[in-house]
């Protein structure tokens, strides 16, 4: 048995998937709910033999619990847990992509029936959805935020960073409400901008083939999943809100310069923009935080 004990991993989509996957076969017992026998039956040709459709099979004797599910489903798919067995002894945490109104969904149930709700958010993805675009190799190198809003005592947030730093992951502590307004800043908003871009730059189809790597790049998170980024924007609509305000002014400016034929100023205003990736840049490599 390792660390960890038995972790029950809730819900055969993307993610979930991709954690079933890089865990079976390693010294970690590992369980698979699924809601659809679909995915089950594609988490088990994977090679993840603790798939299941019944939920307290999963659960039983689980030491760890990570909800892989959308936000709003995270409380529903908890009380089902509890009721279908899941002790009390079992820690919980999840992949949400935002975190303060999950700890306030989340942190009030496993209170008092379980050992306590520790925050999780790996940054780690992609625009396939899915049991079927499973990656065992997805969290390698990731940063994942672990979260304790909830107060649960040390050894239990240390086990859950225990846990992601053992699949690859660059953990970093941070409280709910700050890790909303850096996902905001790095991820979020990316995602409404390429978004964007698909509206403006493909809003005559014909046209797509004419572009290179540069459209494909910019646009590729456009590609997932509509209902799961809804949700993920509304859930953190007010820093969001803040990035594209500024996403606003930087626009304004440039097609302010752009009427006045500013070539200069223009030529300044893509500079600083390529400083900042440049350095950022170099940071992503240096797996700096």
């Amino acid at each position: 048995m390792s660390a960890f004990g038995k972790v029950a991993i809730l819900g055969g989509g993307l993610l979930g998937g991709s954690l079933a996957k890089a865990l079976s076969g390693s010294e970690v017992d590992v369980a698979l709910w699924a809601r659809r026998q679909q995915s089950v039956d594609e988490a088990l040709a994977a090679g993840v033999d603790g798939a299941s459709h019944a939920l307290d099979e999963v659960v039983a004797a689980a030491r760890l619990v990570v909800l892989c599910v959308p936000v709003g489903a995270m409380p529903g798919l908890l009380r089902q847990a509890l009721d279908a067995g899941l002790p009390g002894t079992a820690l919980v945490t999840d992949v949400g992509s935002v975190k303060a109104p999950v700890h306030a969904a989340l942190g009030p149930l496993a209170r008092g029936r379980t050992a306590g709700f520790v925050g999780s958010h790996p940054m780690a993805g992609s625009e396939r959805q899915g049991m079927a675009a499973a990656d065992a190799d997805l969290f390698g190198g990731a940063c994942c935020f672990v979260t304790n809003d909830d107060g649960v005592e040390e050894p239990g947030v240390v086990l859950v960073e225990a846990f992601w730093a053992r699949l690859g992951c660059r953990v970093h502590r941070i409280d709910a409400a700050s890790h909303d307004r850096v996902v905001a800043k790095v991820s979020h908003f990316p995602h409404v901008m390429a978004a964007a871009t698909a509206l403006e730059a493909l809003d005559q189809p014909e046209l797509a083939g004419f572009g290179g790597g540069g459209l494909r790049d910019t646009t590729r998170v456009a590609g997932g999943d509509a209902t799961m980024w809804a949700e993920i924007l509304i859930e953190n609509r007010q820093a969001v809100a803040e990035s594209l305000h500024g996403a606003v002014d930087a626009l304004g400016e440039m097609l302010a310069l752009l009427k006045a034929g500013e070539h200069e100023a223009v030529r300044q205003w893509l500079e600083r923009a390529r400083q900042r990736r440049n350095e950022a840049s170099k940071r992503i490599h240096r797996g700096e935080t």
